[in-house]
C-alpha cells in the first residue's frame, strides 16, 4: 500500500488491489506508480468530481502531450482512498468541470 496526502493535508491510500484494478483497466499507467502519487501531492488542478470525489491532474515533460489523471476521495480528514487513474489528452473534457484548486504559475 502507498500513502500520500492530499493538498488538502489527508492522507490518500493507494492499496495493492485498487492498483491491480487501476492497471487491468488502464495497463498504460502501469509504469507511472509514482507519478500517479506526484499527482495527488502536487497537482497542477483539482476539479470536483461526482459523489464528492476530486479529479487531480498534473502533466509530465515525459508524457508529452498527455496528463496524469487521478480520481480519489477525502473520506475524512484523515482519510481517502484513490478509485481510478489513467493518461489523458482531452483537457477541454477536464475544463468542463469546476475547479477547486490550481497551481499559481
Amino acid at each position: 500500500m502507498h500513502l500520500v496526502s492530499s493538498k488538502n493535508s489527508v492522507p490518500i491510500r493507494l492499496t495493492d488491489e485498487r492498483w491491480m484494478h487501476i492497471t487491468t483497466g488502464h495497463p498504460e499507467v502501469a509504469d507511472y506508480l509514482y507519478e500517479i502519487l506526484a499527482t495527488i501531492e502536487n497537482p497542477d488542478v483539482i476539479y470536483e468530481g461526482n459523489e464528492n470525489g476530486l479529479i487531480a491532474a498534473k502533466s509530465f515533460p515525459e508524457l508529452n502531450a498527455k496528463f496524469v489523471v487521478v480520481i480519489y476521495k477525502e473520506v475524512s480528514a484523515s482519510d481517502g482512498f484513490v478509485i481510478n487513474a489513467f493518461l489523458s489528452s482531452k483537457k477541454q473534457e477536464f475544463e468542463k468541470k469546476k475547479v477547486l484548486w490550481k497551481q499559481l504559475t
